[in-house]
């Protein structure tokens, strides 16, 4: 583009200004992923608004990585955020107002300008569809304390989660004796995720009531709605993209587990997506669609050249059809698809979300009519038989 125009997008563009960075440092921003060069300090022309930033330290060869960390900003037009490798923490750290001031002025005179690589405008479209929902509000709520968010906080969740392919994974990275030490300094620095009960517990009601609970949660969406959200929907889906940003960009397993939380909490009401909530459940789907839309594409392990390193995005575990999603979605389905009165949008999201996760995934969604069919002897979503108060068995909703 042309000096001027270039110009005019610094001015009303953010910049993010990162300092003494090291060379073959993987840096993400939003969708995009680089490999650091000598010479970089930052990027320019970054649009107001949300993003999230995130990097993973080399050594010095460029052929071991470190867990992935993260950390959520809001840009506004002109502003300068500025960050400083330490070398002895190996991570980036805030710098003091002082030094801030002084960076901003220095970044307006076009002080740093050869040094900032510009942000890709035409990847913004694939942010702006996972981020809609995610306000200063929504970061400052949930963000943990000093802001960062990285695996190597989460040990405690280690041997606590069922253990899909993709925890295993992130689990495996929390067990490397090379970092287990910096989970040890920390204390107190996971995200503020909204509980996500997995069952309906509720004393004083029969056997039956308590199952009709657990095989339709929408009570339960509707009491957490009020609970934690003053019943704005657009807060809950606020959470569900900033959950999905940390777990597919920032590999965080406490972000996946709240992600798959609030998926599990929706796909599973039965009465809510046609009654009550019809607008929300058109924009879950929507939001859904876009997240695999954009976490399963191909070309995403390309960064900059690099074939080594950690991939950012979605693995070949979500080929299989033992996908936690795949069988929510297969329920799902069945129950817009075949209902008698549903909304238009809805109908049609929902069937483009079909299409994509076939035509994607390869994932067969024809129904069975028994449930035996459907659930495998140990499916981790089949429906559980739980002793109640009374001491008769009941069939008490399904594991999350």
């Amino acid at each position: 583009m042309d000096v001027e125009t270039a110009r005019e997008l610094v001015k009303k563009g953010g910049t993010l200004l990162l300092l003494d960075v090291p060379q073959f440092t993987l840096f993400g921003i939003d969708t995009q992923v680089f490999s650091t060069g000598p010479n970089f300090k930052g990027v320019k022309m970054i649009p107001p608004g949300p993003h999230f930033v995130y990097y993973s330290s080399s050594t010095r060869d460029g052929s071991e990585f470190s867990p992935i960390v993260g950390f959520f900003i809001y840009t506004y037009p002109s502003q300068v955020i500025v960050r400083k490798w330490d070398q002895q923490e190996e991570r980036l750290v805030k710098v003091l107002e002082e030094e801030e001031e002084r960076y901003w002025t220095a970044v307006k005179n076009f002080k740093f300008d050869s040094h900032l690589g510009p942000y890709a405008l035409n990847h913004f479209g694939d942010w702006k569809n996972m981020f809609n929902y995610i306000t200063k509000s929504t970061i400052e709520r949930i963000e943990p304390i000093g802001g960062e968010i990285t695996v190597t906080h989460e040990s405690e969740l280690a041997d606590t989660v069922h253990k899909t392919a993709m925890e295993k994974a992130l689990v495996e990275q929390l067990r490397n004796s090379k970092f287990s030490k910096s989970s040890e300094k920390v204390n107190n620095r996971n995200c503020y995720y909204t509980p996500i009960p997995r069952d309906v517990k509720r004393k004083g009601i029969s056997g039956e009531e308590l199952t009709s609970l657990n095989l339709d949660k929408t009570q339960l969406l509707e009491t957490i709605l009020t609970k934690h959200y003053g019943g704005v929907e657009d807060l809950l889906l606020g959470e569900l993209q900033f959950a999905f940003v940390a777990f597919l960009m920032g590999q965080s397993l406490q972000a996946f587990l709240q992600w798959k939380a609030i998926v599990t909490l929706l796909f599973s009401c039965t009465e809510a997506p046609f009654s009550t909530r019809s607008h929300l459940f058109t924009k879950f789907v929507k939001v859904i669609y876009h997240q695999m839309k954009f976490g399963l594409q191909n070309d995403h392990t390309s960064i900059s050249g690099h074939e080594k390193g950690t991939v950012f995005f979605l693995d070949d575990s979500w080929f299989s059809k033992d996908n936690f999603l795949h069988h929510l979605c297969k329920e799902f389905f069945l129950l817009v698809l075949e209902a008698s009165v549903v909304d238009g949008d809805l109908l049609s999201w929902t069937r483009k979300l079909r299409e994509l996760l076939e035509t994607t995934l390869g994932w067969d969604f024809q129904q069975n009519s028994a449930a035996c069919d459907f659930y495998g002897e140990d499916d981790e979503y089949a429906p559980v038989v739980e002793m109640l108060d009374d001491m008769n068995f009941h069939e008490a909703g399904t594991r999350t």
